[in-house]
């Protein structure tokens, strides 16, 4: 753990970073140490050279200290400076916890078999994050809450649908089973990137769940809040860029290289800074 919180972000080169690099020093300290925790949990489940139970023993190792950080005793220093941070902001720690469960969510299964499955996944791995978010941004109505969950869930989404053919690369496949079902797509289309007209379907209707979660997001977020959020509200207006851009590729996220340029990444980012910056 010898890596800055800050390097970790940095070099994650996630839109996370150009959303809250606008924010005031200490929160954006803050933000840095929650994103590396998530980056390093993250990473634990990610690590291809590893056996499923090293990772059960790593990831249950992580919680035992991060529950000792919140006293301040992990062997962690990322960690100790995660306790620190939860404790100046007063964040709950049951997001961190359900983040972990996430993670283990990702080693018990490749497979879900409904939408509500993958809901609760998403939550865990994405809204749980914004729950974080949020109380080092600051609000003033509970609503910022629903905003958190739905924006998450509109994210990781939009995630998925972005990377379909890496994560059937290493054997996972997020869309439901019953949306493959319904359009016709089996899992071996999937294995195989075949690219039809059964794909632009299902695609097309995973898109359409993801918009209305984005729409959700806004209509829950009340007017004194939007200012306190402009990083939360920079990563939505960067990643519901990202899903326009895989309409408009038709879908075709196996032969197209779907991103958002890190330019573009600053310009959106600064944009949504200075419209509430100018109009609060």
């Amino acid at each position: 753990m010898t890596d800055s919180s800050k390097e970790i972000t940095k070099n994650s080169k996630s839109s996370f970073y150009y959303a809250f690099s606008l924010l005031p020093t200490v929160k954006r300290d803050a933000m840095n140490t929650v994103y590396a925790f998530c980056r390093k949990t993250d990473d634990i489940v990610d690590e291809e050279s590893e056996s499923i139970d090293l990772k059960y023993e790593k990831l249950h190792k992580w919680r035992v200290e991060l529950e000792k950080s919140l006293k301040g005793h992990s062997d962690y220093n990322l960690l100790n400076k995660l306790g620190k941070t939860i404790s100046q902001f007063s964040i709950p720690v049951d997001p961190f916890f359900e983040l972990l469960k996430g993670m283990e969510m990702d080693l018990q299964k490749n497979r879900y078999l409904t939408f509500e499955d993958l809901k609760l996944y998403c939550y865990r791995v994405a809204s749980t994050v914004g729950l974080m978010c949020i109380e080092i941004f600051g609000y003033k109505n509970k609503s910022a809450k629903d905003f958190a969950v739905d924006l998450g869930i509109a994210l990781q989404l939009t995630n998925i649908l972005r990377d379909v053919k890496k994560d059937a690369d290493n054997g996972r496949i997020y869309l439901p089973q019953e949306d493959l079902q319904k359009y016709y797509y089996t899992e071996q289309d999937i294995f195989n990137h075949t690219y039809n007209d059964n794909f632009a379907g299902l695609m097309k209707y995973q898109a359409q769940r993801a918009e209305s979660y984005f729409r959700k997001a806004s209509e829950d977020l009340d007017l004194d809040d939007k200012y306190s959020m402009f990083a939360a509200r920079a990563m939505q207006h960067i990643y519901h860029k990202l899903l326009e851009r895989i309409i408009d590729a038709d879908y075709d996220v196996y032969n197209k290289n779907i991103k958002i340029p890190k330019i573009e990444k600053v310009g959106i980012a600064v944009r949504v800074w200075a419209k509430y910056s100018l109009v609060y």
